[in-house]
């Protein structure tokens, strides 16, 4: 007995993180009540949050953008001025229908920055046709800052806040000037509306921030407008008023650069019309000076008469001033190009041969000087062509004239007369052709501009924008948010974790020993064995014919008793003890008493606690003479003890009546000799002492004992306790100590995978096996 020191291995395995992640799990499916309780608790809070949330729809629209050229140069319109109109880019055209100014001028047209709501059951909901619309005229910054109640007392009047005011009138209020106008017949009793006014600016960001536009996919040029509002017949409004303004503005911008080319045209028009009014003018007063009607009709008029007046005295003064006039030209002729001679009347070839040559060689040698310089040799060689001939034709006239001189002479007055009326027509007609074509060229940019103008105008009236509206804005009944999947799973999982949460609270507060873990955190203490929770009310739940899963377990601790004993010959003196009181160390050592009476060795149980005792009671014995008679002399061994009826081999000496010192009686000699004596006549002495934690009778008794037992019950053993229970092992101030855990529950037992789970029952004893 005075061996301190052993080694000893638990009898069961400990299985690690998996064990006890299925420990904590079993633990958790055996409140499933509580679970469902709280899961539906949850989700029945989810629709009432539901019924109480504002629905938001979503408003969906979609715009095609075409890439085509409309408008100002869809005919080819001024073409020459280089208009053009640039390809449509689909981002682009997203960030105008996103663009500040479009929703800005939406909300100001109809007043989106005023809001009302009207009462329901489920809260103030905002509605898109109110009987009334409040109209502010002068706002004041007090009006941003409350919730306006307008109420109908009745007789045209409402009130704001409390305050009446006449209905369509210009009122003077706290909150600014406004107008009140009624949409509908309003009377007393009319359900009252809330306004909410806010800062323009701030109602415009709001819808821009609740506005998507994205293309329907990267090839595509199609754009899907997405807004999403608590109101849908609102939404719809705007969403359509917004393609509207954002076709009126691509409209707007393309008649702009038509404006800008009909402005100058009409500049244009003006500058030639002035210019053309000048021009005609000139003419007027030229021929007015000239006396001029037509050129060539008078020229052919006078030819005429001179035909007639003369005849052929006519011919020959025309042919002598041919001659004549052949001659001056050939000696007034300089190197530059003049007008050839008049030839009528000469029917000499060679003659007129030469003239015509001379003519040709005179304008192949202007064109060459326009090009090249009179140093040039090929200049130079036409000089000498052209002197050459008129050499030539010099010697032919001079022997025409001399055939001719004598008419001549006769007719040179007449021909002298006809020759200088004949020579002031062409000049006269140069002149009027420089004239006249001035006026062409002005009248025909005239026409050019007034076409054009026309054709701009009709290009202004009939511009149609970039883009066609698909489908109009439309929305679906079902609200997108709030996700009414979303609130459910999410209250769903709250109200799954309320059960966890409290349950992990409660173990992250409880100071009880709750799993096998706690034990073996908190002392390096052997643990011999655990037992189940008895669900059946008998002080002795273990019998001959008993497989229930406890006497199974308590048939462990009986072999596991072998590992711990000295001599296998001598009796075995067990002492059980817990911390506190009602952790079953009474039922443990007196079923484990049972369980070695029941394979022949004989058992005695001794009533250790002499200030409770109560396992006679639970045996319905009669305390009688027991160990406090013996320990003071008044009894001997033979008559304390007595048998335990129903079990053989099985003996128990009572507590005997309550000393007034129990620690004192302890201590005397007397109780080494008791046990020492018991030893003689019995292979195992359990000794059912006091708890150790609340006196210190077990500390009294522990060095008789070879070896002790401490209970822990489940979820009573406080964990304090186990720190000086480690205590007591380091420092072996009891014989092989020993850890038994009692009334572990379901869930935290290790046998609860044990095949005894599913064969046995406490109810029913074990079926007999058949002879074959």
């Amino acid at each position: 007995m005075s061996e301190k020191n052993y080694s000893y291995v638990p009898y069961q395995v400990v299985e690690g993180e998996t064990k006890n992640l299925r420990t904590v799990l079993l633990r958790y499916a055996r409140n499933w009540p509580w679970f469902l309780v709280s899961v539906m608790v949850a989700l029945g809070g989810a629709y009432v949050y539901l019924l109480f949330q504002t629905p938001i729809y979503k408003v969906q629209a979609s715009l095609l953008v075409k890439d085509e050229k409309k408008g100002i140069d869809g005919d080819n319109m001024l073409k020459e001025l280089e208009i053009f109109t640039p390809k449509k880019v689909v981002e682009n055209e997203i960030e105008i229908l996103k663009s500040y100014t479009l929703m800005d001028k939406i909300v100001s047209q109809m007043q989106l920055a005023t809001r009302y709501y009207a009462r329901t059951n489920f809260g103030q909901r905002e509605t898109f046709t109110p009987p009334v619309r409040l109209v502010i005229e002068q706002p004041r910054s007090e009006l941003y800052q409350e919730l306006l109640t307008i109420t109908f007392p009745g007789g045209g009047r409402v009130k704001i806040n409390d305050v009446a005011y006449p209905m369509n009138q210009s009122i003077r209020t706290p909150y600014g000037r406004l107008r009140v106008f009624s949409r509908q017949p309003v009377k007393a009793g009319t359900d009252p509306i809330y306004v909410d006014v806010m800062p323009q600016s701030d109602a415009v960001r709001g819808f821009l921030k609740n506005l998507k536009a994205e293309p329907t996919s990267k090839a595509s040029s199609v754009i899907m407008l997405t807004l999403e509002d608590a109101v849908p017949q609102r939404g719809e409004v705007i969403v359509n008023q917004l393609i509207s303004e954002y076709n009126q503005a691509a409209i707007a911008d393309k008649n702009k650069m038509a404006a800008n080319t009909l402005h100058f045209i009409e500049e244009r028009l003006g500058l030639i019309s002035s210019e053309l009014a000048t021009v005609e003018k000139d003419v007027e007063h030229y021929k007015s000076a000239q006396g001029i009607t037509d050129l060539s009709a008078q020229a052919q008029n006078f030819l005429s008469t001179v035909q007639q007046n003369d005849g052929q005295l006519n011919q020959v003064k025309i042919q002598l001033g041919a001659l004549s006039d052949v001659e001056r030209y050939i000696r007034s002729q300089s190197k530059s190009q003049g007008m050839a001679p008049a030839t009528l009347g000469l029917a000499d070839p060679v003659l007129l041969g030469m003239v015509n040559r001379l003519s040709d060689l005179e304008l192949k040698r202007e064109q060459l000087v326009r090009t090249t310089s009179e140093e040039n040799p090929l200049v130079q060689t036409v000089d000498s062509q052209i002197g050459e001939t008129r050499n030539n034709i010099s010697e032919n006239v001079e022997t025409m004239k001399r055939q001719l001189q004598i008419s001549q002479q006769q007719m040179v007055a007449i021909n002298n007369r006809m020759e200088n009326m004949i020579r002031s027509i062409p000049n006269k007609e140069r002149a009027l052709m420089d004239i006249s074509r001035q006026q062409a060229i002005k009248n025909g940019l005239y026409t050019y501009l007034l076409q054009k103008r026309e054709e701009t105008a009709v290009s202004f009236a009939s511009a149609i924008s970039d883009s066609r509206t698909i489908d109009g804005a439309r929305y679906d009944n079902v609200p997108v948010k709030p996700v009414r999947r979303f609130f459910f799973l999410l209250f769903g999982l709250v109200g799954f974790l309320i059960p966890i949460g409290a349950m992990a609270s409660r173990d992250a507060l409880n100071n009880r020993i709750l799993r096998r873990v706690d034990v073996e955190e908190q002392t390096k203490t052997p643990i011999m064995g655990e037992l189940m929770k008895s669900k059946r009310p008998d002080a002795i739940v273990i019998k001959a014919r008993s497989h229930s899963v406890l006497s199974e377990q308590i048939r462990t601790l009986r072999t596991n008793l072998q590992f711990i004993k000295t001599n296998t010959g001598e009796s075995q003196v067990l002492l059980f003890t817990s911390s506190i009181s009602g952790e079953g160390k009474s039922f443990i050592s007196l079923n484990l008493g049972a369980s070695l009476a029941l394979t022949g060795r004989r058992t005695v149980i001794l009533e250790m606690d002499l200030r409770k005792p109560k396992l006679h009671k639970n045996l319905g014995l009669l305390s009688g003479v027991g160990i406090s008679n013996y320990l003071i002399g008044d009894a001997s061994i033979d008559e304390v003890v007595q048998a335990i009826p129903g079990y053989e081999n099985y003996y128990m000496i009572t507590s005997g009546p309550i000393p007034p010192n129990p620690s004192e009686l302890l201590s005397t000699e007397k109780l080494p000799e008791m046990i020492n004596a018991l030893k003689k006549q019995f292979d195992y002495v359990i000794i059912d002492s006091p708890p150790i934690g609340l006196v210190t009778d077990a500390q009294v008794i522990a060095p008789l004992a070879d070896a002790t037992m401490y209970i822990v019950r489940h979820d009573l053993t406080p964990k304090v306790y186990l720190k000086q229970l480690d205590v007591w092992y380091r420092e072996n101030r009891f014989n092989k100590l020993n850890v038994i855990l009692n009334a572990i529950g379901e869930g935290e037992a290790y046998y609860n995978s044990y095949a005894y789970g599913g064969y046995y029952d406490e109810d029913k004893p074990a079926k007999k096996l058949k002879k074959a």
